[in-house]
C-alpha cells in the first residue's frame, strides 16, 4: 500500500510514481495507494486519525502485506501507525536503505549500507523490544536496578557504527592516496552524478567501454567505478561513475557513502546526467544541486549532459531547455550537451569538449602531449601516469 501527502512540499507526486519504482526495486509489488492533502503534519500518526482508519480499510480490502509511506516518519509515528493498521509501515529511510542493501556488491558499498542502516535502527530500537524491565545487577538480588535491555543494544550498536565508521576511514585514505597520485600526473578527473535513472551508467559505459551494470530502474548501481577515457591526440580523462541521488536523500545515506562522493567533490568537473524524457526532469535537477551542496561540490564546474533525446520526438523545446538551463546552478554549469548514451548520439562532441578540458589542464601543469595513446591501465589506482613530451 503506497501512502503520500502534500503537506507544503514543493513537488508533491500525486501519482507516487516514484516511490511505485522504488517498491518494485525492493522487491514489493503495490497493491494500491492513497494521496491526501494536509496542512500540517500530525506528531502521532503523520496523517489525521480519519484518514489513518481509511488506509486500514484500504490495506483490508487490497490484502496488502506492508504500507509504504512517502515521507521521513519518526520512531512515535511509525509504532502509532503499525499499531493502527495492523501491517508494518516502511518510511522512505527504510525502503531506500532496503535497496541499497540489496544492492551493494562491493565490500565498501556493504560497509556503507550497513553504517547506515544501524544509524537508522539505532532511533527505532525500542521498537523491538516488548520487555524492558531492568537487569539486576551487582551479586545475587542486592546489587538495585542494572541496564535496561534496551540500554545494552543501544551500546552495542554504537560500539558497531564505530567499527565501521573506522574501517570507512581506512578506505577514505586509500581512495585520497589514489586521487593525488592521479592529481600528481595533472590528470583531468571527471565524475558523474544525476539523478537515480537518468542514464548515469549507461553514459559511463558508451565512454570508457567498461561493460559496468546497468538497467532501467532506480539505484541500479551503488558502487563507484573509475576508468580512463581515451579522448585522442595523446588525451584521456580520469572518468567515475557515482550513485545516484533522489528526492530527500537521507542523510544517514550522505554520510555513509561519503568516501565515494569525496570522487566528486574532487573532481575538475561534473558531468550532471539529466533524463530529459523525464516530466519532472527540473525538478530532479534542482535535487541533484541540493545534495552536491550538501557535500560541498555546488562549485565545481558542470557540464550538464541531456540525456535520452532518442525518446523525444524531436530536439529538446527552447523553452524546455530554459527551464532546465534555471533549475541548474549558474555559476557552476559550463556547457550542455544532447546525447543518446543509448545509441550515442551527440558523444563525440561531449569527448570533443573533454579533450579540450584535458589539454587546457595539461597545459596549465605545464606537460604537452607528444600524440602517443596512454599504456594499458584501468580504475582505482592502477592508471598509468601520462607520457611526456
Amino acid at each position: 500500500m503506497l501512502v503520500g501527502a502534500d503537506v507544503g512540499q514543493a513537488d508533491p507526486d500525486p501519482q507516487l510514481q516514484e516511490l511505485r519504482e522504488l517498491a518494485v526495486s525492493a522487491g514489493l509489488r503495490p497493491a494500491d495507494s492513497s494521496f491526501s492533502r494536509r496542512r500540517h503534519i500530525d506528531p502521532a500518526f503523520y496523517l489525521g486519525s480519519g484518514k489513518v482508519a481509511q488506509i486500514r480499510q484500504q490495506v483490508i480490502d487490497a490484502e496488502a502485506g506492508c504500507v509504504l509511506f512517502d515521507a521521513a516518519l519518526s520512531p512515535v509515528q511509525q509504532r502509532n501507525l503499525e499499531k493502527e493498521i495492523g501491517v508494518p509501515v516502511w518510511d522512505r529511510t527504510a525502503l531506500i536503505l532496503e535497496i541499497f542493501g540489496r544492492r551493494a556488491r562491493s565490500g565498501e558499498g556493504k560497509l556503507q549500507v550497513e553504517l547506515a542502516r544501524l544509524r537508522h535502527a539505532a532511533t527505532r530500537l525500542v521498537r523491538g523490544w516488548t520487555h524492558l524491565e531492568r537487569q539486576q545487577g551487582g551479586i545475587g538480588l542486592r546489587g538495585g536496578p542494572g541496564e535496561k535491555q534496551i540500554e545494552l543494544d543501544r551500546r552495542m550498536l554504537e560500539d558497531k557504527i564505530k567499527q565501521l565508521q573506522a574501517r570507512l576511514r581506512r578506505l577514505q585514505r586509500q581512495r585520497s592516496t589514489q586521487r593525488r597520485s592521479r592529481r600528481r600526473a595533472a590528470q583531468l578527473q571527471v565524475s558523474i552524478v544525476g539523478y537515480t535513472n537518468a542514464g548515469k551508467s549507461t553514459l559511463f559505459n558508451a565512454l570508457t567501454h567498461a561493460g559496468a551494470y546497468a538497467a532501467d530502474q532506480l539505484f541500479a548501481t551503488l558502487d563507484t567505478t573509475t576508468r580512463r577515457v581515451w579522448l585522442g591526440e595523446g588525451l584521456y580523462a580520469v572518468l567515475s561513475d557515482t550513485v545516484g541521488f533522489i528526492r530527500e536523500l537521507p542523510h544517514s545515506l550522505v554520510e555513509a557513502f561519503k568516501a565515494t562522493l569525496d570522487e566528486a567533490v574532487e573532481s575538475d568537473v561534473l558531468l550532471h546526467v539529466v533524463d530529459v524524457s523525464n516530466p519532472h526532469a527540473e525538478q530532479q535537477i534542482r535535487q541533484v544541486q541540493d545534495v552536491l551542496r550538501e557535500i560541498g561540490a555546488q562549485d565545481i564546474p558542470q557540464i550538464l549532459i541531456y540525456n535520452k533525446i532518442d525518446l523525444l520526438d524531436g530536439p529538446v523545446p527552447p523553452t524546455r531547455r530554459q527551464a532546465l538551463q534555471d533549475g541548474a546552478d549558474a555559476r557552476a554549469s559550463i556547457f550542455s550537451f544532447d546525447v543518446s548514451a543509448r545509441s550515442g548520439a551527440g558523444l563525440d562532441a561531449l569527448r570533443a569538449k573533454l579533450a579540450e578540458l584535458a589539454r587546457d589542464r595539461l597545459q596549465a601543469h605545464g606537460v604537452f602531449t607528444d600524440g602517443a595513446p596512454p599504456r594499458a591501465g584501468s580504475a582505482d589506482g592502477d592508471i598509468d601516469t601520462p607520457h611526456h613530451a
